[in-house]
């Protein structure tokens, strides 16, 4: 597995840029478009939590078992959320896809299948991963939907997984694409930013 450093993923609508610690004013910004920090179901960034937030995410890329990016949207230049690869198994080829959130005014728009298809498509192609997992709170019916509708398999869910800021005991939802299912989860994000950008060019 290749090491990824200062990488940025080029899209048609998003970059993915590894986080730099001048980033953290705009992530805050970001997550203010919807409260994010409010949602019970994920860890989202507030004025409290930015700072460590960062700090950890930088100690992790500098350790070599995390790389962070800021989601950018091409056509304004502005940080609209954050992902990750973490868990990063380079000597079993596998790593995890997660910490993930978007600016609630682009949540539906095809900034989140892009990332996905991003990350993935580094991952098994350039990474050569086996394996990429993705865990989502059980209690998320959104995000499990969306994890399925990408094509990855559900393997089953960890109780007790960790605990939330709240104090909740998390069970959590495990899935996982395989690098000989990659074709054809390729094709199936390929097509739907493909619908995507035909029915953006339809209502301009």
């Amino acid at each position: 597995m290749t090491e990824a450093l200062q990488l940025t993923l080029v899209g048609k609508t998003i970059d993915l840029r590894v986080l730099e610690p001048a980033d953290a004013p705009c992530l805050l910004d970001a997550a203010a478009d919807g409260e994010l920090w409010n949602l019970k179901v994920t860890v989202v960034p507030g004025p409290s939590t930015i700072d460590p937030y960062v700090a950890t995410a930088l100690r992790g890329h500098q350790e070599g078992h995390v790389v962070p990016f800021v989601v950018i949207a091409r056509d304004t230049g502005r940080i609209i959320g954050s992902t990750r690869f973490w868990k990063i198994d380079r000597t079993n080829r596998k790593l995890e896809i997660g910490h993930t959130w978007l600016s609630e005014s682009v949540q539906r728009t095809a900034a989140n299948t892009e990332a996905k298809y991003l990350l993935l498509k580094y991952a098994f192609e350039v990474m050569q991963c086996v394996r990429v997992q993705f865990t989502t709170d059980e209690l998320n019916e959104k995000s499990r939907a969306a994890i399925l509708r990408i094509g990855a398999k559900q393997e089953g869910i960890v109780r007790h997984e960790r605990i939330m800021p709240d104090g909740r005991k998390r069970n959590s939802v495990r899935f996982s694409i395989i690098d000989t299912e990659w074709s054809g989860v390729k094709a199936t994000l390929e097509d739907k930013l493909m619908r995507s950008a035909e029915a953006q060019n339809t209502t301009i």
